[in-house]
């Protein structure tokens, strides 16, 4: 009886750790399964964004490689037929343009791939954020009065110098001023404040009266690929990618970078840099700062 017994319960146990092991093979080949088919739908949609990209990139690349041909067969046209045109000068005019247009294009897309790939670098030294503030505002300002727009500068007098990659930083200010010029309606109003941080570093914000977005909206502007076909996007020319490209710039100059929007109340985006170093102070020569727009 007592053999019985014994034999009754160690082929419940062996019935028990059968089950156990069936069902821990089941929960970790369902749990495999689903990894697989949520990796499956980000690989999916990561391939539909990039495609969606590359056949928004069509347009905007045709149509100034389409104005370069059409004007330079203008004046190859003129130059044929030796007769003089008051258009040749417009025409080289137009091709410029077109050509600054398609740069520009291409020069988002290298930098967002290479950021993306981990291969971008930056070339720091010590420069005056006041004198990178006027230099991107002098910039931006004729677009600014085209479209009879307000632009405020609001800075500390005391703003430092900070450790920056300066055309980098320089391309950060540009895009977000340009931007809040594009998506701001005629007459509003754009607002670029600059303050000293406690710690020596900077807080830099833009903030603007234009459309906004909604969470949604932002969320996929600042996707690298994705917000180039959002109704945000379209109808503006451009790749769409001056968002994402200035948060890592910023974010690859050790500083935060957010962006605060709502519908038709606006955006506001401000990214923060770094204080210089005890090495770099001491090592550095800060260039002269202009006495410009911040007076």
């Amino acid at each position: 009886m007592h053999g019985q017994k014994h034999m009754l319960s160690a082929r419940r146990k062996s019935l028990l750790a059968d089950y156990s092991t069936d069902l821990g093979q089941l929960m970790s080949r369902s749990r495999s399964e689903a990894a697989l088919r949520a990796a499956k739908i980000e690989s999916d949609a990561a391939s539909r964004t990039k495609s969606e990209f590359l056949a928004n990139m069509s347009h905007e690349l045709r149509t100034p490689l389409n104005a370069i041909i059409g004007f330079s067969e203008f004046i190859q046209h003129i130059a044929a037929t030796g007769k003089p045109s008051e258009k040749t000068g417009e025409y080289a005019e137009h091709i410029a343009g077109a050509g600054r247009h398609l740069l520009n294009i291409i020069s988002d897309i290298l930098d967002i791939s290479k950021i993306e790939s981990g291969t971008f670098t930056l070339s720091t030294e010590m420069y005056g954020l006041r004198e990178l503030i006027d230099a991107c505002t002098v910039l931006i300002e004729p677009r600014v009065r085209e479209k009879n727009q307000i632009l405020e500068i609001k800075a500390d007098r005391d703003l430092p110098v900070v450790p920056v990659d300066v055309r980098r930083i320089k391309q950060v200010l540009i895009n977000l001023l340009s931007n809040a010029h594009k998506f701001t309606p005629e007459g509003g109003r754009i607002v670029l404040v600059a303050t000293r941080a406690p710690d020596g570093g900077a807080t830099v914000a833009v903030a603007d009266t234009g459309i906004g977005m909604s969470d949604e909206q932002l969320a996929y502007a600042m996707t690298p690929f994705g917000q180039v076909q959002s109704s945000y996007a379209r109808g503006h020319e451009g790749t769409g990618l001056g968002l994402p490209i200035a948060a890592a710039l910023a974010r690859l100059h050790g500083g935060e970078f957010h962006v605060h929007s709502e519908p038709g109340k606006g955006t506001t985006v401000f990214f923060t840099l770094p204080p210089q170093t005890p090495d770099q102070s001491a090592s550095s020569t800060p260039p002269s700062s202009n006495q410009g727009l911040l007076q």
